[in-house]
């Protein structure tokens, strides 16, 4: 089974020696008390809205110099060698650190630039504003929580300071994923996945998900085991590491190939946090 991790929990070197087993082990766990799962309801629910938009208005909300905005359904394909014939049955929205056009820092080049976001003026959604506000508060709180599990990870390493990573991590590298898979029953022996296998590059994932089951990861034996979602009530990410801490600890912590099967019964909806370095 996947463990809990809590970042209110005052025994931090407990807390520490749990994080290093899951880190060996398989590179997933919950997380939960990091104080942001007041939002949790009100991301998944603009999520939504945005997704139900027509294709066409959702297709004007794309920026694909900065990767920002819209991907529609089956653009990507996570897993070329098994998924030859049709891409990943969901559609997706990249919002990162907003840097508007005269902004000092704005860089395009280093994706450094203005979100896509939906307006009275390019599509039919109702409130636009709420939208743009829960995803830019979302987005800044989020990354505080990602800073707090960088440093928890920087103990379970075996560094002495925790802030010792501090520095490597800002958010211009930080993006939000909001992602709706298609109610269609995935069929791997077919090449037909939800999202296909894939291990993330960054450093770590916070997801977010509503309470459909999909998410799979796969054992060091290669078996693949189900990671069941936790309730909107319980407000526990499912937090996984990317390619990049991998690398960082020299293979000991886990980057592990996960991928989301679906039913076919339900519409899908979940929300990655990717955390990455400089």
């Amino acid at each position: 089974s996947i463990p809990t991790i809590r970042l209110d929990d005052p025994n931090e070197a407990r807390t520490v020696q749990t994080l290093r087993k899951c880190c060996l082990e398989h590179g997933f766990f919950y997380l939960g008390g990091h104080g942001i799962e007041d939002l949790f309801p009100q991301v998944l629910s603009q999520s939504a809205k945005l997704f139900a938009l027509p294709l066409h208005e959702k297709k004007r909300l794309c920026d694909s110099q900065m990767s920002r905005g819209f991907t529609q359904m089956e653009e990507e394909t996570l897993d070329p060698k098994n998924q030859p014939n049709r891409g990943d049955t969901k559609e997706g929205f990249y919002i990162g650190r907003d840097v508007p056009i005269d902004h000092h820092e704005y860089n395009p080049t280093k994706l450094k630039g203005p979100n896509v976001w939906p307006t009275r003026d390019n599509c039919s959604m109702t409130d636009c504003d709420t939208f743009q506000k829960v995803m830019k508060d979302y987005f800044t709180r989020a990354s505080k929580v990602g800073l707090e599990v960088v440093r928890l990870l920087a103990l379970a390493i075996g560094l002495q300071d925790k802030h010792a990573l501090d520095s490597s991590f800002t958010e211009n590298f930080a993006s939000i994923r909001l992602l709706h898979y298609a109610p269609v029953t995935s069929k791997p022996e077919n090449g037909l996945f939800a999202c296909g296998a894939h291990s993330d590059y960054g450093m770590i994932t916070l997801l977010m998900t509503d309470e459909n089951p999909g998410l799979q990861i796969q054992t060091q034996t290669g078996e693949w085991m189900d990671v069941p979602p936790s309730s909107i009530d319980d407000g526990l990410f499912i937090v996984n590491l990317g390619d990049m801490m991998e690398r960082w600890t020299n293979g000991l912590f886990r980057s592990t190939v996960h991928r989301v099967l679906t039913s076919g019964d339900k519409d899908r909806y979940s929300v990655p946090f990717f955390l990455r370095t400089k």
